[in-house]
Order: C-alpha cells, then sequence, then structure tokens
C-alpha cells in the first residue's frame, strides 16, 4: 500500500464523512454567519494546534480543517454576501473539481487529456459565438487577471512582431494603451509585468455616469501620436469592480479602428450577459472586439480560478507564446490540436473548462440564461428597496451593482454603517467612492440571494442609521 493512498476502508470513511460536511454547509449556508471575527493570530494558533497528535482520526482531521473553512472566513457562498464577484459555486462546479483532483488532468500537452482538451475547445468555441465573434479563439485561465495580460501580450506582439524576440528596446518610442480610470488594475499591473511600464498606460478620466470619455479617449490619441509615442491598445471594460459601469463599446471601438489598434474589453463581469437575449444588448459592439476577458467564476458560478480570453484572431494565441521544447509531447500536428502550453502563459495546470462544461451539462443555455436574468432581477428590486427607503442609487448601471447614500450622510457616516452591517455577521457589504463621495456598495454575486435577503439588507441598513443619528 502506497502511503498517500491510504487503505480502501479508510478512503471510503473519509469520502462518506467529506461528503457530509459539504452536504451540510450547501444545504444550509444560510445558516451560518457571513462574516468571522479578524483575530489573524487567533487563527494562526489553530493551524498550528491542528498537527497536534491528539487528532488521531482521520474523521477528526478533515472536520477540524472544514471548521476552519467554515469559522474564519467570509462565507462568499451566502446569499447575504452582497461583495465583490465572488459567486457561491454551482454544485456541477464542486463535482467537476472532485473529478478532475481525482484523475488529475495536465492540460500543457492536448493528447495528455484529450477529452479536457476537446471540453475547453468547444466551451471556447461556443462562448465564442454567443459574443457574436465571426472567427473564435482563446483560452482558460486563472481569472481575468492573466486575461487581461495575455490581451496585452497579443495586442504587442499584433503591432510590434520584433517585441517578442528584441523586447521593448527595439521600439522606436514608448508603446501606449488607453483604458478609463475605472479599469480594473490588472491592465496596470499587466503593462509592468510585460515590460512596457506603468507610464504607458494612458487613464482615460470618465463621464459623470464613470464610463470613459470617448472625446478625451480620442484627444489623447492624437496628442499621443502628434508626441510621436506608439498607441497600440483600447480597453473598455464592461461591468466595472466599482460602480458597474458600461464603456461605451461602439464608439470605442470605432476609434480603435480608425487608429488600427487592438480593442480588448474586459467583460470579466458582464460578458455572462452573452447568454441573456433578454440582455444581451448591453454588449452592443462587443462582437467587433480583438479579446474578450469574461470570468467563469463571477457571474456564472464556477469555482474561483475559472478564467476565459477569447480572442476574434485564430492565429494570434499561437505566434504569441509558441515556443518549442524537446520533452513535451508532438502529437499536436497531426491532429489538427495546438498544445495548451504554446497557447497561453501557463504550461502545467489543471482542467478549468469542465468547471464549465460540467455546469452546461447540468442546466443547458437556458439554465444560465434563467439565473443570469434572476440576477438582474434582483438587482433592481434591491435599488427600488433602497430608494423607497431614501436611499439614493449613486451609479448608473444596468448591472446588479447598487452604490448608494443619502445627501447628509458624510464618508465616516457611511464607514460606520457598513461596518455595523458587516459586524452583525448577518450580511457583507463593503464601501466605494462615486465621484469623490463614499457609498455603499452591494452586488448580487449569487444566484441563491432572493428577495429575503435583500428585505434584511435594508433592515440591517436602518439599524446600521441608528448607531449615527
Amino acid at each position: 500500500m502506497a502511503l498517500f493512498d491510504l487503505v480502501e476502508d479508510e478512503r471510503h470513511d473519509i469520502l462518506n464523512e467529506a461528503i457530509e460536511l459539504v452536504h451540510d454547509y450547501y444545504t444550509n449556508t444560510k445558516n451560518r454567519h457571513v462574516t468571522p471575527d479578524l483575530d489573524l493570530n487567533f487563527v494562526r494558533r489553530y493551524v498550528e494546534n491542528g498537527i497536534s497528535p491528539s487528532k488521531n482520526s482521520y474523521k477528526e482531521k478533515i472536520k477540524y480543517v472544514f471548521k476552519g473553512l467554515e469559522s474564519f472566513a467570509v462565507q462568499i457562498a451566502h446569499p447575504s454576501y452582497f461583495g465583490l464577484f465572488n459567486p457561491r459555486p454551482a454544485f456541477s462546479g464542486i463535482i467537476s473539481d472532485l473529478f478532475t483532483a481525482t484523475t488529475n488532468p495536465q492540460m500543457a500537452a492536448w493528447s495528455h487529456n484529450p477529452f479536457c482538451y476537446a471540453v475547453e475547445e468547444y466551451s471556447i468555441q461556443e462562448l465564442g459565438k454567443r459574443f457574436g465573434l465571426e472567427h473564435v479563439d482563446g483560452t482558460f485561465c486563472s481569472g481575468g487577471a492573466e486575461a487581461n495580460q495575455t490581451a496585452v501580450l497579443c495586442a504587442l506582439n499584433k503591432h510590434f512582431p520584433s517585441y517578442l524576440t528584441k523586447g521593448v528596446q527595439s521600439l522606436s518610442a514608448r508603446p501606449v494603451l488607453y483604458c478609463s480610470g475605472q479599469t480594473h488594475h490588472s491592465i496596470a499591473k499587466a503593462a509592468r509585468m510585460c515590460g512596457i511600464g506603468l507610464e504607458s498606460v494612458r487613464q482615460v478620466p470618465t463621464n459623470d455616469n464613470l464610463e470613459m470619455d470617448v472625446d478625451h479617449l480620442s484627444r489623447c490619441i492624437q496628442d499621443d501620436l502628434t508626441a510621436g509615442l506608439l498607441p497600440f491598445m483600447i480597453v473598455a471594460t464592461a461591468g466595472t469592480t466599482g460602480p458597474g459601469s458600461i464603456d461605451h463599446i461602439t464608439e470605442i471601438q470605432a476609434l480603435a479602428k480608425k487608429h488600427s489598434l487592438w480593442f480588448h474589453v474586459d467583460a470579466a463581469f458582464a460578458g455572462a450577459l452573452c447568454l441573456s437575449p433578454k440582455h444581451k444588448s448591453v454588449l452592443s459592439g462587443i462582437e467587433h472586439a480583438d479579446s474578450i476577458t469574461v470570468d467563469i467564476h463571477k457571474w456564472l458560478a464556477a469555482p474561483m480560478g475559472t478564467g476565459c480570453f477569447i480572442t476574434s484572431h485564430p492565429s494570434i494565441l499561437e505566434s504569441t507564446f509558441r515556443i518549442t521544447a524537446e520533452y513535451m509531447p508532438t502529437e499536436g500536428s497531426q491532429n489538427n490540436a495546438v498544445d495548451p502550453y504554446v497557447h497561453s502563459i501557463q504550461w502545467s495546470r489543471r482542467s478549468l473548462g469542465l468547471r464549465f462544461y460540467m455546469s452546461l451539462l447540468f442546466y443547458g443555455w437556458a439554465g444560465f440564461e434563467k439565473t443570469l436574468n434572476h440576477h438582474m432581477d434582483m438587482g433592481k428590486a434591491l435599488k427600488e428597496k433602497l430608494k423607497n427607503h431614501d436611499w439614493k442609487i449613486l451609479n448608473h448601471t444596468p448591472l446588479p451593482i447598487v452604490c448608494f447614500s443619502k445627501e447628509n450622510y458624510t464618508d465616516d457616516d457611511i464607514k460606520k454603517i457598513c461596518t455595523h452591517v458587516v459586524q452583525s455577521k448577518k450580511a457583507w457589504i463593503s464601501t466605494y467612492p462615486i465621484n469623490e463621495k463614499l457609498s455603499l456598495r452591494a452586488c448580487i454575486t449569487n444566484y441563491a440571494t432572493n428577495e429575503n435577503e435583500l428585505d434584511q439588507l435594508v433592515l440591517l441598513l436602518q439599524e446600521a442609521e441608528k448607531t449615527i443619528a
């Protein structure tokens, strides 16, 4: 018997115990506290005490670990978590992770797991079609940050082929990309990691709705061209992290086309609406994008770490990332397949597409559509409930993201209200500045969130208001 395998009876007992823990948690999530007590030193001692030899049975050990996960973390699977795009994972995703962890597919070379390779290939193609792209290629990745870095690298390759071999020193001037001040900071991080530096990122001002100011963008591009710089990319956002703004995709794409710039849409959150015919129009123009980021682990409820990069340029990923290694399998050229390791940033990685594919098998495209529409309905309901209690909605988005305050509340008042709600352990919200005024922020991230949770949040806000009266 191999030590790490354990014996058959032990495995059976452990799996049964683990299944009971998971089932109880998933069934009764709403009965748990949303937020923990933040005492890191206590948690550190808990971790150290887990190594104690007094915990002899495997059941005790796994119960101890699960208690740690339940007790010392924000429960983002809770329907009263109104947070930062972190979902309650679909049960299908949990099953796919169990299967993936057991069989441990290696996704560097397609021939090591043709099934998982074909699953990801199919999923990318189908998502691309629903975005309206005429030609589709892409890759699964760890999340929006990796997808956005992939976009920057592809854009650099498209405009400056020498960059891949000679680096930025081969360029005649500074390359420049454009995004709004509300764009996710992963774009700036990508510029730093790609070697072009933060000064290559132009943060274009936003309008009153916190959308990229297209006229200002146009002037900025022209100014940089006049100065002899090298514009190469524009990033529009569909669903900014704070207020949920959706940039004017069609107008920005027209500017990108005019100046022959790579047009990327960071639709990490709102991109899921490509699966909802009722709400897909908020993404109008995205079908003309050169590349798109969409996070399956956000609105589509896959377990964390499931991002997706999709492009309308079928050869750009391979030309950007191809590299040869003598020890890697070479069956790809014989089967019209491209090994993932020559097609993406990562080399060895787990199967991520199975999380999406399993949900598609369980619920179908109609299931995704129904769930997305429910999120949107709950967002509208929350806005109405808040208005009925004299809260003012400060952001302007069709998405289920609500930034709200009252005229007489100071930033300190908003912080105190947020703290009261979070410390109640009954819900989790955050704060976000809207036009230099701090607001409370609540986002419908959980497909299990219903009007009961919305009503409870409004009551918690009323209780919190009394503390500052």
